[in-house]
C-alpha cells in the first residue's frame, strides 16, 4: 500500500510539472468562430475565405483590386482582440485600397479574451507565421507578386515576427500604422529588434495624437532604422489618435501614394 501511495503522489507530481511546463496559451477559436459568423452574414465589400495554417482553419477576407493599374495584394493585420473586418483603420483601407489597384486579403490574427495584455499574447506568436504564409500562398495563387505585409498596432509586431523567420521571405515592402516596440526582451514579440533585420522599403504611418508607447517607439525606430535602411519612411498624420478617428481617408490615402512610389505595379 505504501509502494502504491508513493507511485499515486509521484505520477500526480508528473503530472502537475508537465502542466506547468507546457504551453496552454492558444488563440481562442471559439470567439473566432463567433466573429466569423457576425462578419459573414453582414460583409459587403469582397468575399469570406477559409485560409488554414496546419490543423487550423481561419478567416480571411479577400477583396481584388480594380482600376486601371493592378499594384500588387496586401496581407492585412489587426491590432489587439480585434478581427479582419474592424470598423476603425483595418476596414477602410480593406475596403479603400481595392479600389486603387490592391487586392487586400485581412485576415484573422490569434486573439484573446478582451482584457488580455501585449505580453498575454506573447505566447501565441508561434502560431502567427503559419497563418501570415497561408495568406501569401493565396495571394500567389491569385496571380499576386508585389506582397506587402501591412499591420495596425499588435499586427505589426506579428508581422515582423514572421519576417524574422523567414530567410528571404516573399514580401516586397512593409508597413506599420501605429506599432509600438511589441514586447520587449521578448524573442518573438520585440518588433523592433525584429524590424531592425529588415531592409525592404519600411513606411511607419503614426499619428500626432497617437498613444505615448507609439511615440516612443516611431522614436526609436526612426533614430536607428534612418540610418540603416535607406527605404525607411516616417508619415506623421495630423490630428489622428490611435484608432484614426475621422481620419481614416487621409490614413488610406497617405499609405496607397508611399505604395505606388514604392512598390510599383504587379509585373
Amino acid at each position: 500500500m505504501n509502494i502504491l501511495s508513493h507511485l499515486s503522489r509521484l505520477l500526480i507530481s508528473i503530472v502537475l510539472l508537465t502542466l506547468l511546463v507546457t504551453p496552454v496559451a492558444a488563440s481562442d477559436t471559439a470567439k473566432e468562430k463567433r466573429w466569423e459568423s457576425q462578419i459573414t452574414d453582414t460583409l459587403l465589400a469582397g468575399e469570406a475565405v477559409k485560409l488554414k495554417a496546419g490543423n487550423t482553419e481561419f478567416l480571411g477576407l479577400f477583396t481584388p483590386a480594380a482600376g486601371k493599374k493592378i499594384y500588387g495584394g496586401i496581407v492585412l493585420m489587426h491590432g489587439i482582440g480585434a478581427h479582419p473586418a474592424w470598423p476603425e483603420v483595418i476596414e477602410p483601407l480593406r475596403s479603400q485600397l481595392p479600389e486603387h489597384g490592391w487586392t487586400v486579403l485581412s485576415i484573422q490574427m490569434p486573439i484573446l479574451p478582451n482584457d488580455a495584455t501585449d505580453k498575454d499574447y506573447a505566447p501565441l506568436f508561434d502560431e502567427v507565421p503559419p497563418r501570415i504564409q497561408a495568406a501569401i500562398d493565396y495571394l500567389k495563387s491569385k496571380g499576386v507578386k508585389n506582397i506587402v505585409l501591412m499591420g495596425h498596432s499588435l499586427g505589426n509586431s506579428m508581422a515582423s515576427y514572421y519576417l524574422a523567420t523567414k530567410k528571404e521571405p516573399a514580401i516586397h515592402a512593409v508597413v506599420v500604422i501605429s506599432g509600438g516596440l511589441g514586447v520587449v526582451n521578448d524573442a518573438k514579440a520585440d518588433s523592433y529588434k525584429n524590424y531592425a533585420k529588415v531592409s525592404l522599403p519600411f513606411l511607419d504611418v503614426y499619428g500626432s495624437q497617437d498613444m505615448e508607447g507609439v511615440h516612443k517607439a516611431v522614436k526609436q525606430r526612426g533614430d536607428t532604422f534612418k540610418k540603416t535602411n535607406p527605404r525607411y519612411t516616417q508619415i506623421e498624420i495630423k490630428g489622428a489618435d490611435h484608432f484614426y478617428a475621422q481620419l481614416d481617408d487621409e490614413l488610406v490615402k497617405r499609405v496607397r501614394s508611399w505604395l505606388v512610389k514604392n512598390v510599383g505595379e504587379n509585373k
